[in-house]
């Protein structure tokens, strides 16, 4: 079947938009991680669960592309709709973390400049297909699923429900995705009030703990997020976008909840705000609309900058925080710089979109119609 018959669905903008404010969160969130001493005096100390809200408007996105499209859509067409929409960015996102590599020898990766250009580039093909890296190629030395651009480890996950939803998930009833659901539930909480730093952080390696961090974290929200758009009766929010982006910075922001003696407090804390606040966050940004010209362009730019300077700032983020380690510099001090880095990140997701992302895409979907 030819995929350009099935014309994109209009979207939703607020909810456009609010995954731009996550992702700028996410931004600051490892800006502020380069000067954080632990979990405990991290700013922005929820920004990781940016991540899981990533998860669940995939979700209900996807719900809401493709759940009534099932009789006229293979699954290899759905696999090939997914893969146009994410896979350049993937590979752009490779492509730079390879480009900015050798810049970011630190006393954190001390070995950097002694890690040979061919196998840089074999990590950087390997990261192409979001196949995690072997160990035996750990170029940086953190165990990342893609040493040369961290966040790859939850574009792995997403693809991984994108393949759950359509080859089982899509069939499920409401009755058996509330199951799946309420059980995907009860393991992320478990993992969040057990684990040894009191949060659901991580994800990103292949090692054991790290791969059931990464599914708990994934399971829930995604089909969480499917599961809201099938039972949703959507109502009027006036102000929509103000609100939910508000509530959404508020969460993120949060300073560390029970200190570090009661690490068990800031697990509830973030299953809490994973199984309830976010579906309520999403459920109200859904149901509102964008009536000024102002906003709806503040939603389009934020929605169309959120996946590539998602996928993008990590490298940037490696030298600046690799020069924060070198010079022991306190954030006060590097104030500025961290403004420009914030600046660049955006600059080069606008530039990566318009020059590359779009392109690229229209140019696939050419070639396939």
């Amino acid at each position: 079947m030819n995929i350009s018959i099935l014309k994109s669905k209009p979207h939703y903008p607020i909810l456009d938009g609010l995954r731009g404010v996550a992702a700028l969160m996410v931004v600051a969130f490892h800006i502020f991680e380069a000067h954080a001493t632990s979990h405990l005096d991290q700013i922005i100390n929820h920004g990781y669960l940016a991540v899981d809200f990533f998860f669940l408007l995939s979700g209900f996105v996807i719900g809401y592309a493709y759940d009534d499209r099932w009789d006229t859509m293979s699954i290899g067409n759905f696999f090939k709709r997914r893969l146009i929409r994410l896979q350049p960015m993937v590979i752009m996102g490779m492509i730079i973390g390879a480009l900015l590599f050798y810049f970011q020898d630190s006393v954190l990766w001390p070995t950097i400049h002694d890690v040979p250009v061919w196998k840089m580039l074999l990590v950087m093909l390997i990261g192409f297909t979001l196949i995690p890296v072997p160990p035996s190629f750990d170029i940086r030395g953190w165990t990342e699923l893609h040493p040369l651009n961290g966040p790859g480890w939850s574009l792995f996950y997403e693809y991984v429900a994108n393949i759950l939803y359509a080859l089982f998930v899509r069939k499920f009833s409401k009755t058996a995705l509330s199951i799946l659901v309420f059980l995907a539930g009860c393991a992320l909480i478990h993992l969040a009030v057990t684990a040894p730093n009191g949060d659901i952080i991580g994800g990103w390696s292949l090692e054991p703990e790290q791969m059931h961090i990464g599914f708990a974290r994934m399971m829930y929200p995604f089909f969480a997020g499917l599961l809201l758009f099938r039972m949703g009766k959507l109502i009027q929010v006036k102000n929509a976008f103000f609100w939910c982006s508000l509530l959404v910075i508020v969460a993120l922001a949060m300073p560390r909840i029970g200190g570090s003696e009661h690490l068990w407090l800031n697990g509830i804390y973030d299953s809490a705000v994973v199984i309830l606040f976010f579906p309520l966050v999403i459920f109200l940004a859904a149901s509102g609309e964008i009536k000024s010209k102002f906003s709806s362009r503040v939603c389009k730019f934020f929605g169309d900058i959120s996946y590539p300077i998602y996928i993008t700032h990590y490298p940037i983020i490696y030298i600046y925080t690799g020069w924060v380690a070198d010079h022991k510099i306190p954030f006060s001090e590097a104030f500025p710089v961290s403004i420009l880095v914030l600046l660049s990140c955006v600059a080069l997701a606008y530039i990566c979109l318009k020059l590359y992302d779009i392109p690229v895409r229209q140019w696939i979907n050419k070639k396939i119609s």
